[in-house]
């Protein structure tokens, strides 16, 4: 029997995936999650053989959840299920320890392929992210034509708090780092995607998540 846990906030979301998920997989229990804190637990409690994590959840801490979640249950396997841009961030979360990356904008049967992927293989990439990681491998000097690609994972953290408003302090409180630390990184976010001001930083981001991202 497989054990499942989704995380995610929205309660639509987890009925319709737990629904899918049991469709799938027979027999399995599948184990519910709504915050951070509330995944930690339920990791540590439940044989978990798979986790569905959404990043954008209550207590979340990004990048850290991966090796926080292998603490409490080491044999685990955990897909990232999120909205956020795959291009941009599915890299980046592999590397600080998931095992796959699914964009929730995936059809049903991408959902389910990647669900059977992960049980099976133990990793699963979409094949844009597949092909965007052969090209990074093959081109490893290669500047990317959009610039968000070419930020590192603590840049990228940075770039999301400066956009949601938190101050210079309050992100170093939050990432570990020093107030200096924060500001050296806003300094290489603004020098890689050529930008001067935090207005002109938030329409570049726009406008590379947005169409012309694709």
């Amino acid at each position: 029997m497989k054990h499942i846990l989704l995380v995610e906030d929205h309660a639509i979301v987890r009925l319709a995936t737990k629904y899918l998920v049991t469709d799938l997989l027979q027999p399995v229990v599948v184990h519910e999650a709504a915050s951070f804190r509330e995944a930690m637990i339920q990791a540590g409690a439940h044989p978990i053989d798979l986790v569905l994590l959404d990043i954008s959840i209550p207590d979340g801490e990004g990048f850290n959840m991966m090796p926080k979640l292998r603490d409490a249950n080491p044999k685990l396997l955990i897909l990232v299920f999120s909205s956020l841009e795959e291009q941009i961030y599915a890299l980046h979360y592999i590397k600080s320890g998931a095992n796959g990356f699914l964009s929730k904008s995936s059809s049903q049967n991408e959902i389910k392929k990647a669900i059977l992927s992960m049980l099976d293989t133990g990793h699963y990439l979409s094949a844009a992210v597949q092909q965007q990681l052969l090209k990074n491998t093959l081109e490893s000097k290669t500047i990317s034509e959009n610039p968000l690609e070419n930020l590192s994972q603590r840049e990228l953290e940075v770039m999301d708090m400066l956009i949601e408003g938190y101050w210079t302090k309050e992100i170093a409180i939050y990432l570990g780092l020093t107030e200096s630390s924060v500001s050296t990184y806003k300094a290489r976010i603004f020098e890689k995607l050529q930008v001067s001001t935090l207005i002109e930083m938030f329409k570049k981001v726009q406008y590379y998540k947005g169409e012309h991202a694709d």
